[in-house]
Parts: structure tokens; sequence; C-alpha cells
């Protein structure tokens, strides 16, 4: 295909300068091929990917089984818009109701992507609007807080520096301090129509919320008569370990994205039991590619993977091990995370400046902040590949203090 030919990192970087909106900023590399846990750039340099596409690639990069599903999907029926159905939007749909625990009555939405998910799942609490002369048309979220950068999830993230731009944002949404129950209790009365937390929240830098925060926010929505939303784009799917980093506690909504199609595009928004009844009406939501057969022949390739391979059980003890081996290294503040969804700080040095000195070692990792360091790789990845990460951190410490 025209413009597909090779070139160095250097030519195609500025082909990109010159042909794509500036969003992102300069792309780091220019990245051409992946296998497994590794990629390569246009110069034929190899990378060990720990970001995953930032908690996406499930099961790495060119997976035999998801290539040759999306592929085998692809050439039977791709696109069929919905106002039909396929074989696999139904048995993807199933599978979710299956390992989320999901009580009688549950269904699902698909959609393409996180922020589209949380924007079904803000659309969906606006149902829960009370009365005339009782309203409930507050929401709370977490301070913290990144839903995602349309207009309504923009409106739940808690950054000013995201939102500001583009006020006026949906309106009254009120922040809270994370994992403090107490306030939790105090902003949640009848006047809230629904209440959104991520169990962990990745943007954040990795701040876990505990278990008997996540209960208290089920009982306290409970008897507020509130919906209770979890935010699993980033932690579920199995990187924490657990499919749902929030189990056992059953929300009304949970949002789902990211690792789901292991790099094909997907979002889902589960709603439990008789939350599903405020929204009912054909036409209130819709989306035109959302669960199209390719899509949804993705995320039940991945949950079979995860299923099969026994990798929860994997994912929990090879994090168990690096976050060990993190707290081990000299010039590692705190460890933060759960299964493959990690942080560590740095006691010295600018995290920016490490990201580039990894990338020109061979890794790609993510800074969310001046001081902190995400790690999202993908599942399948063994301690053997995190050993030479470990091995060089002692290095890329001291490239960042320079």
């Amino acid at each position: 295909m025209a413009g597909l030919g090779n070139q160095s990192s250097a030519a195609l970087a500025e082909r990109y300068s010159n042909s794509l909106l500036g969003v992102f900023g300069a792309p780091q590399r220019v990245l051409v091929r992946g296998a497994g846990c590794h990629v390569w750039d246009a110069d034929g340099n190899q990378y060990l990917d720990l970001l995953g596409g930032i908690a996406v690639n499930t099961l790495g990069h060119s997976n035999p089984l998801l290539t040759s599903v999306i592929t085998s999907q692809l050439a039977t029926l791709g696109h069929v818009s919905n106002f039909f159905t396929s074989p696999t939007q139904i048995a993807l749909a199933e599978k979710l109701l299956q390992i989320s625990a999901a009580p009688a009555g549950s269904k699902v939405f698909f959609a393409n992507s996180g922020t589209e998910a949380n924007e079904a799942a803000l659309k969906l609490t606006r149902r829960n609007a009370g009365t005339e002369q009782a309203p409930r048309t507050k929401v709370i979220a977490l301070e913290h807080a990144f839903h995602g950068r349309t207009l309504g999830a923009l409106s739940l993230t808690y950054k000013e520096k995201y939102r500001a731009p583009f006020a006026p944002l949906p309106e009254n949404v009120t922040w809270i301090p994370a994992g403090d129950i107490q306030a939790l209790r105090e902003a949640v009365d009848h006047t809230v129509s629904a209440v959104f937390i991520e169990p962990i929240q990745g943007e954040a830098g990795v701040l876990e919320l505990s278990a008997e925060y996540l209960q208290a926010a089920r009982e306290i929505t409970t008897e507020a008569g509130a919906l209770l939303v979890f935010d699993e784009v980033q932690t579920g799917m199995g990187r924490t370990g657990e499919f749902f980093a929030s189990a056992p506690v059953i929300p009304d909504v949970m949002t789902l994205a990211k690792g789901l199609g292991g790099g094909f595009p997907i979002g889902a928004m589960i709603v439990f039991g008789e939350a599903n009844t405020s929204w009912l009406t054909p036409g209130d939501h819709g989306t035109t590619f959302g669960g199209n057969p390719v899509a949804c022949a993705a995320g039940l390739a991945v949950i079979h993977t995860i299923e099969k391979d026994n990798l929860l059980a994997h994912v929990r003890e090879t994090g168990a091990w690096l976050r060990e081996q993190l707290a081990g290294v000299h010039g590692v503040g705190a460890v933060r995370g759960a299964g493959l969804l990690n942080a560590f700080e740095l006691l010295n040095g600018s995290a920016p400046k490490m990201v580039a000195a990894a990338l020109d070692a061979g890794f790609i990792i993510n800074a969310t902040d001046e001081r902190t360091i995400r790690l999202a790789p993908p599942l399948v990845i063994t301690r053997e590949q995190l050993a030479t990460f470990i091995a060089a951190l002692p290095g890329l410490l001291a490239a960042a203090a320079a």
C-alpha cells in the first residue's frame, strides 16, 4: 500500500508531524513490529514492552490465537451494525456476565473504548434522577480520578488542567478524597445519582483502594439509593490477578475496555441486576461499531486464553515477585500495585528522564508524574524478561538523577 515502504524512524516521524494532530506530542519511537512482549522500531531496535499499550496488550503482541480468531472472523463477517446481532456478540456478553458473577437480569452494552463505556455509564445514571420534588442530580467522583477525555467522562476526571480548556462540562460533579470512608458517607445522600470509583487509580500512579472501602461504597450507595459504578477500564480482564479488581463486591454498573480486546478496540458496560431497568427504551443510546463481530471475537479469545493458560495465577505470582524485586533496588521508594499493574517512586531524579533512558536501553515504561513510574506489561510476561529490567534499573535510576 502507498506510504508503507521501508523508511527510517526520522523520516516517518517527520511525516507524522506533517500529517497528524499533535495531541500526543511527538512520538517517542516509530514501532513497526511486535512479537510476544517485545516490539521493534523502524530502525530495527528491540524493546521489552513493560507498558503493554497502557494495559491493553493482554496477551502480548501478535498472539497466534488472537490473530487467527480476528482474521477468521473478519473473513467470515466483519460488521453488520446494531440493527442485527452476531453469535460472537451474544457469546461475549454471556461470558462477561458469567465471569463477573452478575445476578439474573444483568445486561451488557458494547462500545469501542473506555471513555465511551464511561459515557454510557454516566448517561445511564441520568435515569436515576429522582423526581421533580426530590431530584438526584449530583455525581460523586474521587480525587485523582481519570475516567476519559470525551466531555461526559472528562467531567468526572479530577485533573483541572484536563477539564478547564473545555468548560463548561456536564455539571454537578463533586470530588472527594479517595479511600476515605467517612468522606464518602458524608457526601452520598438522596441528592446523589451515582458514585464513580476506579478500584486502582492507574493514571494517578497506581493508587489502590482497599477492599474495605469498596465494600463500604456498596453499602453506602445502596442505603442512599445511588448507583455504584466501578471503572475497571484499566484494572479489568486479569490485570490485577483477578478478572476484576473490585471482586467480590458487585456494583450496579461496571465499565471495561483496554485489556478486553487484547489490542483490538472494544469497550463494555455491564449493568447488574435491577439497575438495567433504568435504561430500557430502544434509542436511548447507541453506537455504530460497538459489539461488532470482530471485536467480540477478540474479547472471547482473550478470556479463553486467560482461563486456558491459568494466567490469573501467573499474574498474581509474577506481580508479587516483581514488587519484591523493585523494593530491593537502591534508589526505589514506595512500590505499589496488584498483579501486573504496578508503580514505584524514585527517591531522586526525574521519572520522565528515566522513561527516556529506558527507551535508549530497550525498555518501554511510563511516568505518571515527575517521580512515579508505572509498569503494565502483557499478562504473559515472564520473570526472566522482567529480571532484565531489574538488572538495568540501577543504571536507569542513575540516569534519572543525572
